[in-house]
């Protein structure tokens, strides 16, 4: 369990980067693996998500996680009608209170927002293409929308893989530069036809670039800390049949 120093000062938020730790899955999913979607014994999964909810303080069907498509489709929960687990997207903003939003992820950027004065509350997915394709820009325009000042916005960054596990092609690097040029400045050369990409720099970018001061970074490579993270990319290399996925969770009271 991994915790960020800005979002623990609020006595009205309650948080946490999960990692795989302390779960009832077993195999290549041990142990707190919250994701539905693998091939995961599914009443291991709902002992893990039943876990979470425990931990962060809501009801198990007030944890509310997405179907991530890798978009930049943002998720408002305007009202308690608006709740249902499960919507497509891949961000998640509300000033619901008493609900746990969540993310999954295994090498992708899990960022947990909240706006202390407007009383908001965010959560964004985001590997590479949600990054390079605007979840980043959708979710910072909700909170703009709903009369949030930038400058009260907190982002926090959780554990991601790092710029060193993360090799790419040659066609990948080209789609960035093709973008902007400047983004060679997220890639370092390891070959002709390989790089190494740095997702997390990347992101804090993004953010950056749309105003944002208050960023705090956790950080930690999913890749490289098989005892704490799931890892797409690491499961790719050990040729396993599926990964789990680790949740972060994020509760306004």
């Amino acid at each position: 369990m991994f915790f960020s120093k800005k979002l623990k000062k609020f006595n009205n938020i309650k948080h946490c980067f999960f990692s795989r730790k302390n779960g009832f899955s077993s195999g290549i999913y041990k142990s707190l693996n919250c994701g539905a979607s693998s091939l995961d014994n599914k009443g291991n999964v709902l002992k893990n998500i039943k876990y979470v909810s425990k931990k962060i303080g809501c009801q198990k069907n007030s944890l509310i996680t997405l179907n991530q498509i890798h978009s930049n489709k943002v998720v408002f929960l305007k009202s308690e009608k608006d709740i249902k687990n499960k919507l497509s997207g891949d961000a998640i903003v509300t000033k619901i209170k008493n609900i746990g939003i969540g993310i999954l992820a295994a090498d992708c950027v899990p960022i947990l927002l909240y706006d202390p004065k407007k009383k908001i509350i965010g959560c964004i997915h985001t590997g590479w293409k949600g990054a390079f394709n605007g979840i980043i820009k959708n979710t910072i325009k909700k909170f703009k929308k709903l009369n949030s000042n930038i400058n009260d916005l907190i982002a926090v960054v959780g554990p991601c893989i790092g710029k060193k596990s993360y090799n790419v092609k040659l066609d990948f690097y080209n789609k960035f530069i093709e973008k902007n040029y400047k983004n060679k400045n997220f890639f370092s050369r390891i070959n002709k036809n390989n790089y190494s990409f740095d997702l997390r720099s990347f992101v804090n970018k993004e953010m950056s670039g749309l105003g944002m001061k208050n960023i705090e970074n956790i950080n930690i490579d999913t890749f490289s800390k098989n005892e704490f993270f799931y890892s797409y990319r690491r499961s790719c290399l050990n040729k396993d049949k599926d990964y789990g996925r680790c949740i972060s969770v994020i509760l306004m009271t």
